[in-house]
């Protein structure tokens, strides 16, 4: 294991604590640069072209940030800010320099409680204001459970969004297709329902339903290939890394590799036919939030790696990926890495993390980039 130090740039860059190796990969030097600090509860983070930044606090907050300035957008939807609920994540269209649309997901308040919803907005050019804001999508029905929101947007290659729903704390709902409960979603960018969903012609299945079964993944990105990757929490045990499939059952609550938090077994196994096996499990849990899939050139050997924070453990969890499985091969752990919620691959290939634990955006970079 090497430290990088440079002792020049003492006051504006953080180093690496430790870097523990589970491969026989020697990790490069690595520099933690603390960006963007005083955040509340910080969930979301999203980079701009021009090098500012969106970052969601979920008590209902966006907050646009540029050279070193923060101040709060306006126009933002009403959240119901309610235990793991309120504003979730943020994203920008992948045409955003000509439209400036930005996608938020969020617990919105509705009959029986609240559920997950997806809205969209078009940034104003100052950076102060969403305007024309409306939603996309919203739960079927809402849960006064404050937990199991999900939840991440994904833009695909072909302009379709995919959100991630937690089962809202309703386990058995996850395995109802006629619910939204525990379901990856497509929609189209106006809303509508794409005519290839899987279950756009079954009555008693939700047309916008893309995959069930899951548990609460609060982590999604795409690999080089436009693969949907997604990291879920389990029970006390069981948190996975999923490859997610058009149709696919995932399996909860029927299998899992956790036990429910009373010690108690979860369903009838591990695995089950008919129903997916993850890429990767973590036993003990990690809680698994931001995922990305590393495409950049500042570090090549990380290429086509998976990259997951931890809320429990406080590090950055490198897997690498074969076909469809993943491996942990390496832990970047630190003072830095206190619950990391989001992780955001920029244009030069550094990775920028949310530290929700220090209330802080990180830059990590090769050392002297």
């Amino acid at each position: 294991m090497r430290l990088h130090r440079n002792w020049k740039y003492l006051s504006v860059v953080v180093f690496l604590g430790t870097f523990s190796t589970l491969s026989a990969q020697e990790p490069p030097d690595v520099a933690i640069t603390p960006i963007i600090s005083g955040l509340d509860t910080p969930w979301g983070l999203a980079l701009l072209p021009d090098g500012g930044a969106l970052i969601t606090e979920r008590d209902g907050e966006l907050l646009y940030w540029a050279e070193g300035q923060t101040h709060k957008v306006a126009g933002v939807p009403r959240v119901l800010a309610d235990g793991q609920g309120g504003l979730l994540d943020v994203t920008l269209a992948r045409d955003f320099a000509q439209t400036r649309d930005v996608f938020l997901t969020y617990s919105k308040p509705m009959d029986g409680g609240s559920g997950t919803a997806l809205a969209t907005g078009r940034l104003s050019a100052d950076g102060r204001r969403l305007e024309n804001l409306r939603d996309l999508f919203q739960m079927k029905r809402g849960a006064s459970s404050g937990q199991h929101f999900g939840s991440r947007v994904v833009e695909a290659d072909d302009g379709t969004l995919f959100v991630t729903i937690g089962d809202r704390g309703n386990r058995k709902a996850a395995q109802n297709p006629g619910r939204h409960n525990g379901s990856i979603i497509r929609i189209n960018r106006d809303g509508s329902v794409p005519s290839d969903n899987p279950f756009v012609d079954q009555p008693k299945v939700q047309p916008e339903t893309w995959s069930f079964g899951h548990r609460n993944p609060q982590g999604a990105n795409l690999d080089a290939n436009g693969q949907l990757w997604t990291a879920e929490h389990g029970a006390r045990g069981g948190d996975e890394v999923n490859r997610i499939k058009k149709g696919a059952n995932f399996g909860w609550p029927v299998i899992s590799y956790g036990r429910h938090y009373s010690g108690l077994k979860i369903g009838e196994g591990t695995e089950k036919a008919g129903m997916e096996q993850p890429a990767h499990y973590w036993d003990p849990s990690i809680a698994p939030s931001g995922l990305i899939v590393y495409q950049g050139d500042m570090f090549p050997d990380w290429r086509g790696d998976i990259f997951v924070g931890s809320l429990k453990f406080d590090y950055i969890s490198r897997l690498d990926v074969t076909s469809d499985k993943a491996q942990e091969v390496q832990k970047i752990e630190s003072d830095e890495t206190q619950r990391v919620r989001d992780l955001v691959e920029a244009t030069d290939g550094s990775i920028w993390f949310i530290s929700e634990g220090n209330g802080i955006v990180y830059r990590m970079a090769k050392a002297g980039s």
